[in-house]
């Protein structure tokens, strides 16, 4: 038996455990809700719906795809050179121009970055694109070597939103009182988000490394670099609330789903406009290549509002 001393022990250890799990939860709730409050209505992105097309009717829907235009940027490390061969042959192919970057410098590479820094590296891949390609593009999308991007759905999720305005977008996460785009996910930025962290870039004391006891990790520093000129996080999702932009690979989530409900696998697992899935191998890469671009039903049409083709001259699939 325990004594009442102990009893009390317990009693007082349990109640300010309670209470700990309580203030940190109402002020993480307090936290979104704060940012949902300041002035700013992109907080949450979805894709366009039948309604957004109604004015648009008469226009030529190829001319309107080909005004979506993704410059995707692969950022790596020298140990993921296993990576480029494949994704020169799979879905970087279907961003209007890709271009990978790492810490090594040799012809696949465009510039020599400071090895074990991943911040310094991201900003300045950040900033030679945006002074070679800035002109070019209305979208720069960011992702690792181990990202598999579906660009079509990414260009259908941007398409009624407007890149001359200040916002980034990917999967959110909260860490304080900082959102920020998780870089596994994929960060995407507007022409007008490239052009505010380019200004902060030109003096290097704005997004220094704002580490303390230990290292921030790249997409918290930018974060913290783009919140300086006004640019905030948002997370994309469907509009059946899920994410579009994964963190993890599509089999990791759906096992997890078999697991916790495995009766609404399909209906529960995955957004059928995801955008991004991460943490593939190389074999996964082909994998996914072959089930969202090669793979047909036979007989079974689809009439798609909007058709994303990909550059001219690409070889695409």
């Amino acid at each position: 038996m325990v004594s009442a001393s102990g009893a009390l022990f317990l009693k007082g250890m349990l109640l300010g455990s309670i209470s700990w799990v309580l203030i940190t939860l109402f002020g993480q709730i307090h936290i979104r809700h704060g940012d949902q409050t300041r002035d700013h209505e992109h907080h949450h992105l979805r894709p366009p719906n039948g309604k957004d097309f109604l004015n648009i009717s008469e226009m030529p829907f190829m001319e309107l795809g080909k005004s979506i235009r993704v410059f995707c940027i692969i950022l790596g490390e020298t140990q993921d050179e296993m990576y480029w061969p494949i994704l020169k042959e799979t879905w970087p192919k279907h961003c209007d121009k890709a271009e990978l970057y790492a810490t090594k410098n040799d012809n696949l590479f465009n510039i020599r970055i400071e090895r074990n820094d991943k911040w310094i590296q991201m900003r300045k891949t950040y900033k030679h694109v945006f002074e070679k390609y800035g002109n070019n593009y209305n979208w720069f999308f960011l992702a690792l070597p181990t990202t598999f991007a579906v660009i079509e759905n990414l260009k259908y999720l941007l398409f009624t939103r407007d890149a001359s305005q200040p916002f980034y977008l990917g999967h959110t996460t909260v860490s304080g009182d900082l959102e920020y785009v998780t870089v596994e996910g994929g960060i995407v930025l507007s022409i007008e988000s490239m052009t505010r962290l380019h200004r902060l870039l030109n003096n290097s004391e704005n997004c220094a490394d704002q580490s303390v006891i230990w290292k921030l990790p790249e997409d918290k520093q930018l974060a913290i670099c783009l919140k300086q000129a006004g640019v905030l996080a948002e997370n994309a999702e469907d509009n059946q609330g899920k994410d579009v932009f994964n963190t993890k690979p599509v089999v990791y989530l759906i096992q997890k789903y078999m697991s916790n409900n495995p009766q609404q696998v399909v209906e529960g697992c995955c957004s059928d406009m995801a955008i991004t899935f991460n943490g593939l191998t190389l074999q996964k890469m082909e994998v996914m290549m072959y089930g969202v671009y090669r793979l047909r039903a036979f007989g079974h049409h689809y009439n798609d509002t909007l058709v994303f083709l990909p550059p001219n001259g690409s070889e695409n699939d």
